[in-house]
């Protein structure tokens, strides 16, 4: 424990200075004497090889003995660019490198250690108070991918370390926290409704409502769960705010309990996320050794236990009443409602629910005024949204825009554009409750309103690119097969209905029976049936997962309802991704006869003599293209 924080702490909490001045004072105090080496040390970091890059700094520095500070951060978010070091000299702006695997690591701290910056992977640096800045060395947050971003929830990501308090307190951590003990819990509600944060887990309820249902019922007990249980494919928003800033999570977790009465509060958070659990174990053990948490915290008689759960993996928890059920040791099954969670919710008692990015949002409202957050975004959406950015995109990451901001602006000035220069095709936002987004919708401001306009949704905030090459069914087929697996089978609408929209939907992309004429009437009555299908689950499931189940058919078949009519009359897959419905053919005038493909056709489709042209045998034929990437002379071409 660091003397000095703890100190700053108990002056804040007397109210004997501003967190601004003390802050500053902390960074005075500590005069940095030896280089400090950042590692980017997320699971997107770790998967592109962070470990060792670290390893290979530290014996870099070991063989030199050179004395300097390695320090493990959370993503920054230009994901594409891991594993990233940043290097800070005494008196100097730190400094950002994309792309140091363990192979570059020697070059790059030979040249910064002469003083040299190399160009090759330089990012940019962080401009700073204390530090002098380096000549002809663009900001970081200049660079495309941060220029038209927004960072509230993510702005500690990637400069702090996440095992740290004092480093979090220097950022002005848990100030908002004390500054919500001086207040009363009501005008802390208050706060929160007139901001417009609404919840960043897919609904969009208004947060501060949700707070005051809770505050107004009376109980002897209340509880506030943190949703972390993030099962949307294609998302990792929670994951990464938890890894890069886990104290942010605990401080507005903090506020939201003090706000409604709550003394016990539980982080659900899918096991899979064993580093995430990790840094927050540790964060929550700093806090309780600074009472930040625990019985009588910072002597106000206020207290707060919390625990962390574990879910196994099942997407159906991140609905709020099977995620209760879960917690209380039951199976994870969803429950009508009302009663809502807020009058009748764990074990009995009121609760609120919120997710990570919406906890992670409160500590700055509570800084800044609602004033301040209420001017950002749109008329009914306010503040700004994190995005999980994937797909065929040329910058991958995590992205934090204000509200408003267009689908365009997202995929051309912050994600560089399609991938390899394709053109674009769809966005899937959402995940598996969302839909997609054409080009036709691209200048649309992002807002909870504007999304549902055009079909789609907010969701917890995936954002799926997908380019000229993606079959829209094969898209539609991936979602429906996803939620039918993750389907709890609690309500016949979404266990049965999800199972039959998913076969017909590889009924159309399978390779055909020759000769089966009923089997082409299936087809045929398939594409009616699944918009019927769609809308009795949309209106008849239990829970919400279920009734936005059928939202990928229905977005695909709105707006590429050629490319279902194409798999079903033409048996065809425009873009050549449905292997089944591929076809092959050997151009006998290039066909050499060596036999190559025919070794390789997994299923004996191919027939020819040695030395004479080959041909291919349709009915045998499962359309992988293993004997077009074997053929040596090019003769065998998709048709």
């Amino acid at each position: 424990m660091n003397s000095n924080t703890k100190k700053y702490i108990q002056m804040l909490a007397q109210g004997n200075a501003s967190a601004n001045e003390l802050a500053s004072s902390l960074h005075v105090s500590e005069p940095q004497t030896v280089p400090i080496i950042y590692i980017g040390a997320g699971t997107c970091g770790y998967g592109a090889g962070a470990k060792k890059t670290k390893d290979t700094v530290e014996e870099y520095l070991r063989q030199r003995n050179i004395s300097a500070t390695v320090t493990e951060v959370g993503c920054i978010g230009i994901c594409s660019a891991e594993p990233i070091v940043d290097i800070k000299l005494p008196g100097k702006n730190r400094i950002s490198f994309g792309n140091i695997t363990a192979d570059k690591v020697s070059d790059l701290l030979n040249e910064v250690f002469a003083g040299n910056i190399p160009q090759q992977h330089l990012l940019g640096q962080f401009k700073e108070e204390h530090a002098n800045e380096w000549a002809n060395i663009p900001d970081l947050f200049e660079h495309p991918f941060f220029k038209k971003q927004k960072r509230i929830v993510l702005q500690n990501c990637g400069k702090i370390s996440p095992t740290d308090i004092d480093e979090y307190i220097k950022k002005g951590g848990y100030s908002a926290f004390i500054k919500a003990l001086t207040m009363k819990p009501v005008d802390v509600i208050t706060c929160i409704e007139k901001s417009g944060l609404r919840g960043r887990g897919g609904g969009g309820f208004p947060t501060g409502t949700k707070w005051r249902l809770a505050y107004n019922t009376q109980a002897d007990q209340k509880y506030i769960i943190c949703n972390a249980d993030e099962g949307d494919p294609g998302a990792f928003m929670d994951r990464a705010v938890i890894e890069g800033d886990p104290h942010r999570l605990l401080e507005g977790l903090a506020i939201g309990a003090y706000a409604i009465g709550a003394t016990v509060a539980y982080i659900y958070i899918r096991a899979e996320y064993p580093l995430a659990i990790q840094r927050l174990k540790k964060a929550i053990e700093q806090a309780h050794e600074y009472g930040l948490l625990g019985q009588n915290i910072l002597n106000k008689k206020i207290h707060l236990h919390i625990k962390i759960k574990m879910g196994a993996g099942a997407f159906v928890c991140g609905e709020e009443t099977a995620l209760m059920h879960s917690i209380e040791g039951y199976r994870g099954m969803p429950s009508p409602r009302p009663p809502f969670p807020t009058e009748k919710g764990l074990f009995g008692k009121p609760t609120v629910i919120n997710n990570v990015e919406t906890f992670a949002n409160v500590p700055s409202i509570i800084n800044n005024g609602w004033e301040w957050f209420s001017s950002m975004g749109t008329e009914k959406s306010k503040g700004t949204k994190v995005f999980a950015l994937s797909g065929n995109v040329k910058t991958t990451g995590l992205i934090e825009i204000p509200m408003g901001t267009t689908i365009r602006e997202i995929i051309y000035d912050i994600a560089g554009g399609i991938k390899n220069n394709k053109k674009f095709k769809a966005v899937q936002i959402g995940g598996p409750s969302g839909g997609c987004i054409t080009e036709a919708n691209l200048n649309i401001p992002i807002d909870y309103e504007n999304l549902l306009s055009v079909g789609a949704m907010m969701g917890s905030g995936g954002l799926v690119v997908m380019d000229e090459n993606t079959c829209m069914v094969d898209v539609a087929k991936f979602f429906m097969d996803f939620i039918q697996r993750e389907s709890c089978g609690k309500c016949i609408p979404c266990r049965e209905g999800t199972r039959r929209m998913l076969e017909i939907l590889q009924n159309i992309t399978t390779k055909p029976i020759a000769d089966d004429s009923n089997k082409a009437l299936e087809r045929l009555k398939g594409i009616i049936q699944l918009e019927k299908l769609a809308k009795v689950i949309k209106d008849t499931s239990l829970c919400g997962l279920g009734q936005s189940a059928p939202n990928p058919v229905l977005s695909t078949l709105r707006y590429f309802r050629e490319e279902y009519e194409a798999h079903i009359y033409e048996r065809k897959c425009p873009a050549n991704v449905c292997t089944e419905l591929r076809k092959f053919r050997i151009d006998i005038e290039k066909c050499t006869g060596c036999g190559i493909c025919l070794k390789k056709c997994p299923t004996s489709a191919i027939i020819g003599n040695k030395k004479s042209p080959h041909f291919i045998n349709e009915n045998k034929c499962i359309g992988c293209g293993s004997c077009k990437e074997a053929c040596k002379f090019e003769a065998i071409e998709m048709i």
